[in-house]
């Protein structure tokens, strides 16, 4: 791995990943141990505030962000996941910018960026609407924001604005709409 570890986050931010979700509807926590052991077989270290919160709050919700089923368990798919091949937490994540290649007319339906935005250098957090996917990026320069990758393209949620995974708890939390 050659992330390091974030800081670990302050402690008001991790009170509201706690009240954000009541304990009643909250996966057990993975511990640090088992955290540090998925990061080390998929050769990554997870973004802060979510490494902590998989590891010392809950490892998944099924009332949470994500619209259709809640917040997956660290590397659980969606059952409307595609199947594009492995996912690699790891490698590159291949997109800097927002990325619409059903609009883009030089684009094979086969290129090879398409599968990896789907499954490189990302976490699944949740699905929208059946075939939209919440991802959390774990490498490269947009590590630690969520982005949405759907069969049309990819976007930094919402629609270009940097947000990491307490930005999107937050606005899940308070009712807001995600594309507001």
């Amino acid at each position: 791995m050659t992330a390091t570890h974030d800081q670990r986050p302050a402690e008001a931010t991790l009170d509201f990943l706690r009240s954000a979700f009541p304990p009643e509807w909250r996966e057990p926590a993975l511990g640090h141990e088992a955290v540090a052991a998925w990061e080390a077989e998929n050769g990554v270290v997870l973004p802060e505030p979510y490494r902590t919160f998989v590891a010392e709050i809950s490892n998944g919700s099924s009332r949470g962000p994500a619209g259709d089923g809640g917040l997956q368990p660290l590397g659980w798919l969606p059952e409307t996941w595609p199947d594009l091949g492995p996912r690699q937490p790891g490698k590159p994540f291949p997109l800097q910018a927002a990325w619409h290649w059903e609009d883009d007319e030089d684009v094979d339906p086969e290129d090879p960026r398409i599968e990896a935005a789907f499954n490189n250098g990302s976490v699944v957090l949740g699905s929208e609407d059946g075939q939209s996917f919440w991802l959390l990026l774990t490498t490269g320069p947009r590590r630690g924001e969520v982005w949405m990758v759907a069969d049309v393209g990819a976007i930094p949620a919402p629609g270009n604005q940097a947000w990491g995974f307490e930005e999107w708890v937050q606005r899940w939390h308070t009712g807001g709409d995600w594309w507001d």
